[in-house]
């Protein structure tokens, strides 16, 4: 089952136990729980549930993994030639990693896939059971001899 949510700007496909990176949460800690109600598309493994433009009553629950995360350092440098002019600057953009728990979209049809079966192994042929005990029989004797 997936689900596909907007948060912020953005877009993300999640699925239970998928762990995503979102826009930061100021009021977030370590082990709250984020719900996520923009919730544009669903699928459980029968037919789709669309949104016009969001699902009515679905919802995505996450539990914060990480409540501060910071991103990679951008660093940016300005210079004008023969001017004597230089201006260098940094940002690091702030973000919650957040691990989804549950989608709960109300009237959606799951279908559970059908249970993958064991790979049948093929039987071995008589000779080949034989063949290496009788070798091991003979390599066992032929030591003895030696002795």
């Amino acid at each position: 089952m997936f689900a596909v949510i907007e948060n912020g700007s953005r877009q993300h496909r999640v699925q239970q136990g998928d762990t995503l990176t979102i826009d930061y949460q100021a009021d977030a800690k370590k082990g709250d729980t984020v719900t996520f109600d923009r919730v544009l598309l669903a699928n459980g493994g029968g037919a789709s549930a669309i949104g016009r433009p969001t699902i009515e009553g679905a919802v995505v629950e996450a539990a914060v993994v990480i409540a501060l995360d910071k991103g990679p350092k951008l660093e940016i440098q300005k210079f004008r030639r023969r001017k004597d002019s230089k201006r260098h600057t940094g940002h690091r953009q702030k973000h919650t990693t957040v691990r989804i728990t549950a989608i709960n979209v109300p009237g959606l049809e799951i279908v559970e896939p059908p249970a993958e079966e064991p790979p049948v192994e093929e039987p071995v042929a008589e000779t080949e059971q034989a063949a290496p005990e009788s070798a091991a029989e003979d390599t066992a004797a032929e030591s003895a001899t030696d002795e």
